[in-house]
């Protein structure tokens, strides 16, 4: 069994649609075939579901949502688990207060344009939001704050899945943490 040299927080960031959770569970099944422990992954509907559902999508209650998430991932990492997350987190403030936080934090930018990601939308949630059946929604009727200076840019719409979590995998690998 092969575990975290030390504990981190792998950071998945972008709109909705842009690849997170597909790269994040992908990236997971990777480790755990290679026999990878320690590791576990925190996704934003996954917690909105099970942890936060009192909150809604106001700025506000993002940043509860996030402080919260923060607190977990925190624990986790200061005790040598890799976590991968992945949640749209829109606010660069809200980026860098959980950078300050938790143990060796790599944020990684899913930048996948607005279109690709509408027409990924399965959920039909962009729809929705541009019709006005869906208030706050990032990337329409609230901002999303692109990362200056992310420790990875993974661009979906120029890259299979594959090639996004190797991209992953090998920083990783590369920067120590296995």
């Amino acid at each position: 069994m092969n575990k975290p040299k030390k504990g981190f927080v792998l950071w998945l960031t972008g709109l909705s649609g842009a690849g997170k959770t597909t790269i994040a569970d992908a990236l997971y099944d990777k480790l755990i075939n290679k026999s990878y422990v320690n590791i576990e992954k925190l996704d934003g509907d996954i917690i909105r579901e099970k942890l936060t559902k009192d909150l809604g999508f106001t700025k506000e209650d993002r940043q509860k949502n996030l402080e919260r998430v923060s607190f977990v991932a925190k624990l986790l990492s200061r005790n040598n688990i890799g976590v991968i997350a992945s949640f749209i987190s829109p606010y660069k403030q809200d980026r860098q207060e959980i950078k300050k936080s938790t143990t060796n934090f790599i944020e990684v930018y899913i930048a996948t344009p607005l279109e690709i990601c509408e027409k990924r939308d399965v959920k039909g949630l962009y729809k929705k939001a541009r019709t006005g059946k869906i208030n706050n929604f990032t990337g329409i009727s609230d901002p999303y704050e692109i990362p200056t200076n992310p420790d990875i840019e993974i661009k979906t719409q120029n890259q299979t899945i594959e090639e996004s979590v190797n991209q992953l995998y090998n920083y990783l690998i590369n920067n120590g943490y296995f």
